[in-house]
């Protein structure tokens, strides 16, 4: 008689490639059923757009059928439901799996653009997805999809999201039309919520929501009122937009939203004659990494006609977009299944305290730490040359608040007002062998 132990133990060399685990460790195999030789079971995954469902479905399937006394295997597939925030008062989003924020703390790199070429991949890949356009003084849905002064309906108080190849979209500049935006903040706050409150959504896998540009009250807002499961942040290799990257993310995490990663637009150019991707502006994935402990998601390169997604097929088959994709559903899976345990940290007289998950204990020096900033004020963008003068940091400066990025750094803010820096954990393990410049 097939058990329950067979049958599990079969299934114990399906690895989540994310998670480095098999799934049955990772407790994914759920309402297990044996009937004489019949088996079945459900996997549940932690997003249903979890890139590798088809096959986790196959190689279940293969792995059971090879015990003997297997006469038929059943495996149906589901995904776990997100935690939302409670108290938010948006009953519009009840229905929507997974929401998450494109961002970027200035004008011009590109934002709207990626969040609509986001969301026309993502629905290619059949599945349910809407985009909200929150730009209250600059709302571009309506320029990317070509959709100027459509006609908006309303059903029991709620807006309809206009529908485009199977896109659900709904934009601030649909409500405005073409009339500038001047009014104060609390106006612009409110006309957000109202927007995002009043917009019937349905049932979606995604809601993917093009930000305003900035860190300022109105981001704020969207951020707390949205109970976002993630956000994206977009940036261009410029000094300029690099310099603004650690305010988004200090931003985010500060309202608890996890940043799953940062989008490099306009990263090179491709030649037409050689193929070769020519980093114009320099090549700052690896920068980014080691300054902000963040993964890239995705490098879009200056591609003409980019912002063009008023046609079905928009960016379709285009392999930064695919990646673009398959490393957000990644990121969405990682964050909800993450079990790592991850390392404290403490400030008391003269030191930062960092407790390793090992055990180990590793006391840092304030002034060497503070010293070892590598925020834009620090170190210089174009050379990585150091800024700080170590002379200018007193033998006393005292770390006042610790607080910890997701799983990937700290942010650490100072007696002397300095509080932009971000120290990912290799930063301090750096830091503590003394490899740290």
């Amino acid at each position: 008689m097939v058990t329950d132990k067979q049958i599990l133990d079969s299934m114990r060399g399906i690895i989540d490639p994310d998670l480095g685990k098999d799934i049955v460790t990772l407790g994914f195999i759920k309402d297990l059923k044996i009937l004489g030789g019949d088996v079945s079971f459900t996997v549940e995954l932690t997003t249903p757009a979890c890139p590798v469902k088809e096959k986790f479905q196959t190689d279940c399937q293969d792995a059971v059928k090879a015990i003997p006394g297997v006469a038929s295997v059943n495996v149906e597939m589901s995904a776990m439901q997100p935690k939302k925030q409670p108290n938010l008062g948006i009953n519009t989003l009840n229905k929507v799996d997974c929401v998450l924020a494109v961002s970027s703390c200035k004008g011009g790199v590109g934002k709207s653009t990626v969040a609509a070429q986001l969301a026309r991949q993502m629905a290619r890949e059949g599945l349910r997805v809407g985009l909200l356009d929150t730009d209250i003084y600059g709302p571009s849905v309506p320029t990317l999809f070509n959709l100027h002064r459509p006609q908006l309906m309303m059903r029991d108080n709620m807006l309809i999201p206009l529908v485009v190849d199977g896109l659900k979209l709904m934009s601030v500049g649909f409500v405005l039309g073409d009339s500038p935006a001047v009014m104060r903040g609390p106006m612009v706050s409110g006309y957000c919520q109202q927007i995002l409150q009043q917009t019937d959504w349905g049932d979606l896998d995604y809601l993917i929501i093009d930000m305003p540009p900035g860190t300022g009250d109105i981001q704020l807002t969207l951020v707390q009122q949205a109970a976002l499961d993630g956000a994206i942040i977009v940036t261009t290799p410029h000094s300029l937009s690099l310099v603004d990257v650690s305010r988004g993310i200090l931003m985010f995490e500060k309202v608890n939203v996890p940043v799953l990663g940062i989008v490099e637009n306009m990263s090179y150019f491709l030649c037409d004659n050689c193929d070769k991707k020519h980093y114009i502006f320099g090549n700052n994935a690896a920068a980014l990494k080691d300054r902000f402990g963040m993964e890239t998601l995705s490098e879009f390169p200056i591609k003409e006609g980019l912002s063009n997604v008023a046609a079905s097929d928009a960016g379709a088959g285009w392999q930064p977009l695919e990646l673009l994709s398959e490393n957000v559903h990644r990121a969405v899976g990682k964050r909800r299944a993450q079990q790592e345990e991850l390392p404290t940290v403490a400030h008391e007289n003269g030191f930062v305290v960092v407790t390793w998950p090992d055990g180990n204990i590793d006391r840092l020096v304030n002034k060497k730490v503070r010293c070892a900033c590598q925020c834009a004020s620090c170190v210089e963008e174009y050379t990585g040359e150091q800024l700080l003068e170590p002379d200018t940091i007193p033998d006393s400066i005292e770390a006042v608040d610790i607080g910890v990025l997701g799983n990937y750094a700290v942010s650490i803010a100072w007696n002397d007002g300095h509080s932009s820096g971000i120290f990912t954990w290799e930063r301090l393990k750096e830091i503590a062998s003394g490899q740290a410049v």
